[in-house]
């Protein structure tokens, strides 16, 4: 379970800088004001500065459920094959999810993703609440 953890802190970690690069970017090419940023409204900004926002703000939504879920099943000593699995498509899916919400944003197959991953969540904690000592 920590490899799949790891892997999804490392995805928040670069969506979060490419949020960040592309928030400095639209300051510097004067696509928007930084004051715009101190309560984030005040002018239409660019859509991949949305973007990257909010699938920043999705790092934190749906995948607290799966670090959870994961952490219980590291403290507790549950390591088995359907574990492992979900928590690996919990990952997969959540890179495509994000993969699709920062490049060419077709809402059914970001809805897909999510939806994947949402399931794979689900199972994990079904593996848990069976498996529990």
């Amino acid at each position: 379970m920590i490899y799949p953890m790891a892997a999804m802190v490392l995805m928040t970690f670069i969506v979060g800088c490419l949020a960040v690069k592309t928030r400095f970017a639209s300051v510097k090419t004067g696509q928007v004001k930084a004051r715009y940023y101190k309560l984030m409204q005040g002018q239409t900004v660019p859509e991949m500065v949305t973007k990257t926002t909010r699938c920043f703000n999705n790092m934190f939504e749906i995948p607290l459920l799966f670090y959870v879920a994961a952490t219980l099943h590291v403290s507790l000593g549950i390591e088995n094959m359907t574990g492992i699995i979900c928590a690996w498509l919990f990952i997969a899916f959540r890179y495509l999810h994000a993969f699709v919400h920062l490049t060419y944003n077709h809402i059914l197959h970001r809805m897909l993703m999510f939806w994947g991953a949402f399931l794979a969540a689900m199972a994990l904690w079904i593996n848990l609440l069976v498996l529990q000592p």
